[in-house]
């Protein structure tokens, strides 16, 4: 038999597709580059499709980004959820993951990260355009960990909403200056994150 597909699952695969192009094009031409014709073109669709998920470039970007969030918080949760204590190797099993995610594009996406806010210091417009929406992306990311971190039995120390949007501001510069500089500053950042987490 063959499985129906309802309307809200078609339009979430759609969205998943055109993320999945998004991520790609972003990271090949740059976020101002970039064009949604050439996402459209990507992804398989018009351009119209993008505009049922997403008023604006900004507002793309920013689901994209959310997405690598959430990938990059589920590694870091599943290796802490499957441990009974975290010394030496939960930390360098939590670094290694995410030097591996930064192989796999953290690179690209931490870049962007940087184009992106550069982009809306010099446009104040798009600037005020898309605050909310930034707020709301680290205000999801701030709940995605608390859930993540209660799983786990822990709780933060600091809170959630600092704790994410220390993530967010450091994250990039990390995977940068790792990257540039021929430095491994992964393990050391994860010590900070995992400080500001209390554990059973």
């Amino acid at each position: 038999m063959v499985e129906q597909w309802t309307r809200e699952r078609r339009l979430e695969r759609t969205r998943s597709l055109l993320l999945d192009a998004a991520e790609e094009v972003f990271a090949e031409k740059g976020f101002t580059a970039a064009s949604l014709d050439d996402i459209a073109r990507a992804a398989g669709y018009t351009k119209g499709a993008i505009y049922k998920h997403f008023a604006t470039k900004e507002d793309f970007f920013l689901a994209v980004s959310d997405r690598y969030w959430r990938r990059y918080f589920d590694n870091f949760a599943e290796v802490l959820s499957a441990a009974n204590e975290v010394g030496a190797p939960e930390l360098d099993a939590i670094a290694q993951r995410w030097r591996q995610l930064s192989i796999d594009r953290g690179a690209e996406h931490a870049a962007l990260g940087h184009e992106f806010t550069l982009y809306l210091l010099r446009n104040p417009d798009a600037r005020e355009r898309v605050a909310a929406k930034r707020s709301e992306v680290v205000d999801e990311l701030a709940k995605f960990i608390v859930r993540g971190i209660d799983r786990m039995g822990g709780s933060l120390l600091i809170p959630p909403l600092t704790f994410a949007q220390v993530l967010v501001a450091t994250s990039d510069s990390v995977v940068l200056g790792s990257q540039l500089d021929d430095v491994d500053l992964y393990r050391p950042i994860v010590e900070m994150y995992v400080s500001a987490i209390k554990l059973p």
